[in-house]
């Protein structure tokens, strides 16, 4: 009977699995038809415990360095308000809703750079203030306000 599980090595972050260097265990159909030709990871060996470690190392330095940025970018977003104007019908409904990359696009303006894969919010469909989490780091998130008003 073969062995249905098999331990593997991430190459990238791999949602609600584990991140770049993790040693998990998966089922081998998953790890041989999907994540090792995918590029995702690899097959472990005891010889791979060098690049296991290698990799998380340069983890450790890349979380270092973007984490200054992330409270950077936390102190200039944390409080402040973006506005956005769109098309509203006659009950005060938009026409769509605000997508990410709407916010991202109006904060852009601002100077801010932010990933709209990064923003947290409900959807956002009449006019108002709504609140908006940006998660700019693992550790690190900062509030801020949406303020959606009619295109006159």
């Amino acid at each position: 009977m073969p062995n249905k599980q098999q331990k593997v090595i991430l190459r990238t972050t791999v949602a609600n699995l584990g991140h770049k260097g993790d040693v998990v265990t998966v089922a081998t159909g998953y790890a041989r038809n999907f994540l090792i030709p995918q590029g995702q990871a690899f097959v472990w060996t005891a010889g791979a415990e060098k690049q296991i470690e290698a990799m998380r190392k340069a983890r450790r330095a890349q979380v270092l360095a973007t984490r200054e940025d992330a409270v950077a970018l936390k102190e200039q977003l944390e409080g402040s308000t973006v506005e956005i104007s769109a098309k509203v019908s006659e009950s005060g409904k938009l026409f769509g809703g605000i997508s990410a990359d709407a916010i991202a696009s109006a904060l852009a303006a601002k100077q801010i750079s932010v990933d709209p894969k990064t923003l947290v919010f409900e959807p956002i469909r009449t006019t108002g203030d709504f609140p908006v989490t940006a998660n700019v780091h693992p550790e690190i998130s900062a509030q801020f306000t949406v303020k959606v008003t009619a295109e006159k």
